[in-house]
């Protein structure tokens, strides 16, 4: 959800090209793939979005309906399956899949998505407000307000502004 981003001075987006999708996935990917993963991005800040109630104008124009398929059509398009491994000794987990390398990766986060938005942390979710702002943050700490220092520096100087600029 979160290779959209913001700097003081602009909106980003991480996933313009499939270059870019590549250096996130750090897997072989296409224009196909670049689209697949575009489609759920936003199926996810839609999901977000309507969890927690979310005002602000980049949340706009959201579609529940829409975003449950596209969640679950990712979701679908690499069957995923837990195997054992011996590590050292220890017996570990981990998923085994079918499909190209984005596809299983799509998958993956297709499947946490559900978890999160379904399992007990939903409740944790929280858009951040600080100015400019576009990110989406578990609140793991009680006193945690924003989805980084950064964003709660600015917050906080821009309170400072308004109590003292006049």
């Amino acid at each position: 959800m979160n290779t959209i981003w913001a700097n003081r001075s602009q909106l980003h987006d991480d996933l313009t090209t499939v270059g870019g999708l590549r250096d996130f996935l750090g897997v072989p990917a296409d224009e196909a793939d670049l689209e697949a993963f575009l489609e759920l991005r936003q199926a996810l800040r839609d999901l977000a979005a309507t969890l927690t109630q979310d005002t602000r104008e980049i949340a706009q124009g959201r579609d529940l309906a829409r975003a449950v398929v596209a969640v679950n059509r990712a979701a679908r398009s690499a069957r995923l399956w837990p195997q054992l491994t011996v590590r050292d000794g220890e017996l570990l987990r981990h998923n085994e899949s079918e499909g190209s390398l984005a596809d299983r990766e799509r998958a993956a986060i297709a499947a946490e998505a559900v978890d999160l938005f379904t399992g007990e942390d939903r409740v944790l979710l929280r858009a951040c407000h600080a100015p400019g702002c576009v990110l989406y943050f578990v609140k793991d700490h009680p006193r945690r307000e924003w989805c980084s220092p950064s964003c709660g520096n600015r917050v906080r100087a821009a309170r400072h502004y308004r109590r003292n600029r006049g």
